[in-house]
């Protein structure tokens, strides 16, 4: 496949290198894995819980690394539960094998950062999580740790999803700017634009006070095969405010929304990034990626705004109205995919405001 453009590999470029065997799987990977910017991951067969989360490091092995920190293997085909607070290896159906001038990077899949999922994509030599260097010859193996709630898996969820890129297309502040002016990339808030689009949280909903959602401590397992199946308040308390403020608590997972609602247009995609760790000891985002077509009028997702997974550390802190605390960076398509987020395909967020995993019932 000779590639043309830079920047983010649009869905047929990714069918292509599937053809090609640049990206291959067993079983064969399913026409509902190709999203229009990223491919999704299918779990294999074996969970292998270990004692620590850990990097293979440069010229080694993950299957070397299991050997030394494996505690005992856990066969998928049963409905497995992986044990909340506990670290698993699971190797992926997918491997890889990049040409020499495309790289890649994965994210949790939107419904995983949902669920306080800590996923994360590893490979062999890799010095990183998630990032996968041009040229990759190996298998892929996906992090599990489960931070809120034990989760029922199968081989073939997909909890993780994967980017390919050709170059670097990362707008600058100046491009940013201009095609906000062009496109509107946020309504409802003011365009922040530095090193990427800031977004804020909302804590002043337009109807009601209900603001967001905290994961209650001790709850039952969820099956991850079963949508809109559970009561939401069996899994969460409702967080709600009178005067545009929450106080977050040290290790609690909160489910926010942002104040603006985000476009991403059909040439663009985008991956959330953490703002500045001076503005408070807290984690925003455990899904990042915004394909493209979020948001976006002509695909059904005006007003869609971003959904915030949000867990404080050290101390409690003082959430407000309208501060901001995060960054989308946008970035080129190489080129505009055949299909955008919400057309036509299971896009289960399109259009949406605060709004809990697929898994639970509307409230």
């Amino acid at each position: 496949m000779t590639i043309t453009g830079t920047g983010v590999l649009p869905a047929q470029h990714i069918q292509t290198m599937i053809a090609d065997g640049q990206i291959a799987a067993s079983p064969a990977i399913l026409p509902a894995q190709v999203q229009p910017a990223s491919l999704d991951l299918r779990l294999g067969d074996t969970a292998y819980r270990v004692r620590a989360s850990f990097l293979a490091g440069a010229g080694r092995r993950v299957t070397d690394r299991l050997a030394e920190f494996e505690m005992h293997r856990i066969d998928l085909t049963r409905d497995a539960v992986l044990e909340k607070g506990c670290v698993y290896v699971v190797p992926l159906m997918e491997r890889l094998a990049l040409p020499d001038d495309v790289h890649a990077v994965a994210n949790a899949k939107s419904s995983t950062g949902r669920l306080d999922l800590l996923t994360r994509t590893i490979t062999d030599s890799g010095v990183e999580f998630d990032r996968i260097p041009a040229g990759y010859d190996g298998p892929l193996f996906a992090e599990i740790c489960p931070r809120s709630f034990s989760v029922k898996v199968r081989p073939g969820m997909r909890l993780n999803q994967i980017r390919f890129r050709h170059g670097q297309a990362v707008l600058d502040d100046d491009t940013l700017t201009a095609l906000h002016t062009r496109d509107t990339l946020v309504t409802g808030g003011p365009a922040v634009i530095s090193d990427g689009l800031g977004f804020s949280v909302d804590l002043r909903p337009a109807q009601g006070d209900l603001v967001g959602y905290r994961a209650k401590p001790h709850t039952g397992v969820i099956d991850l095969d079963l949508i809109a199946h559970y009561d939401p308040a069996e899994f969460w308390e409702e967080i709600h405010s009178q005067n545009g403020q929450i106080i977050l608590d040290p290790g609690a997972f909160y489910i926010l929304v942002s104040r603006e609602a985000v476009h991403i247009p059909p040439d663009f995609a985008a991956e959330m990034a953490p703002y500045l760790a001076m503005v408070g000891e807290f984690r925003v985002h455990y899904a990042g990626f915004f394909d493209p077509g979020f948001g976006h009028a002509a695909a059904g997702g005006s007003g869609a705004r971003g959904v915030l997974e949000v867990r404080c550390h050290e101390a409690p802190f003082v959430l407000e109205h309208g501060q901001i605390v995060g960054r989308l960076v946008y970035e080129r398509m190489a080129k505009r995919p055949a299909q955008l987020y919400g057309s036509g395909i299971a896009s289960n967020y399109q259009g949406q405001g605060l709004k809990l995993s697929k898994h639970f019932r509307t409230p």
